[in-house]
């Protein structure tokens, strides 16, 4: 009985030791059934992963590639035997390179158009316009300044996503010999924000189109404000909805954190019954 007690066991013998205490002769067999169910463990099998392969990732295959030749110079060309070498095949090796930012200036030039005969007379008499008629530029987001589109996209993803303060940018015009003040870039910077104002509206009502809108704010700290003190907090609000595959967010800024924002936010999203996180 000790080798059941104090031996390797399972509850379900101790139970039937218990129960049955005449039975002294069955421990052998109760002993000879743990050992056998012992040998019958289940077996554990670990899934198989797979882990990156060590070593250098290949270049993108889309990216533009620029040969750059290196070969022997023409006395190394001749064997020792007096024989001209016969090039039999070439070894590549890629590497990465970069061609830093430059500047240019984009000339708008604008023909124009007169007529020699009437010499405009007779389009001014039928109202067809003046003596000289000149091609239109197309539309324009700064229509007066010297920005182009792409140098818009460019300050401001610098500003926004890569979080390049405009002191910071206006060093890097001046290193490569443009004069682009921090004040302008700032103006620019606004001006642009009133143009996408439609766009806004857009990614405002697609939103509102989803039943349920996902909305948050964090704390944030504006210098040279009007009207507060730099040690106010305002605060940075973002919302997110829409289809679930088509996704969009919306930061807004405000001054406070108060129910108003979220109302005007979301308009009359909440009268229509939809939940708001």
């Amino acid at each position: 009985m000790n080798s059941v007690i104090f031996g390797s066991k399972s509850e379900k013998s101790i139970q039937s030791v218990k129960q049955d205490q005449h039975t002294l002769f069955d421990e052998a067999d109760a002993t000879e059934a743990e050992v056998e169910a012992s040998k019958e463990e289940p077996v554990v099998i670990v899934p198989a992963h797979e882990r990156k392969k060590p070593g250098r990732r290949p270049l993108p295959a889309d990216l533009p590639r620029k040969d750059v030749i290196h070969d022997l110079p023409e006395a190394e060309k001749t064997c020792v035997c007096g024989c001209a070498l016969t090039r039999i095949g070439e070894e590549v090796s890629e590497k990465l390179e970069i061609v830093p930012a430059s500047v240019q200036v984009e000339r708008h030039i604008r023909y124009k158009y007169a007529c020699r005969g009437c010499e405009g007379v007779e389009s001014q008499a039928q109202g067809a316009g003046g003596a000289v008629r000149l091609a239109a530029l197309p539309p324009q987001i700064i229509p007066q300044g010297i920005v182009t589109p792409g140098l818009l996209a460019y300050i401001l993803v610098a500003k926004f996503v890569d979080a390049l303060p405009f002191y910071r940018q206006e060093a890097q015009f001046a290193r490569l010999g443009v004069d682009i003040s921090r004040a302008t870039l700032c103006n620019w910077a606004a001006l642009v924000g009133r143009a996408i104002e439609p766009l806004i509206e857009l990614l405002r009502n697609k939103i509102r189109s989803w039943p349920i809108i996902a909305m948050d704010e964090t704390r944030v700290q504006v210098l040279k404000e009007p009207g507060r003190e730099n040690t106010a907090l305002s605060y940075m609000w973002v919302m997110r909805g829409g289809q679930p595959d088509k996704t969009s967010v919306l930061f807004h800024y405000a001054p406070s954190r108060s129910g108003e924002v979220a109302r005007e936010l979301v308009g009359d999203f909440l009268s229509k019954g939809k939940p708001l996180m």
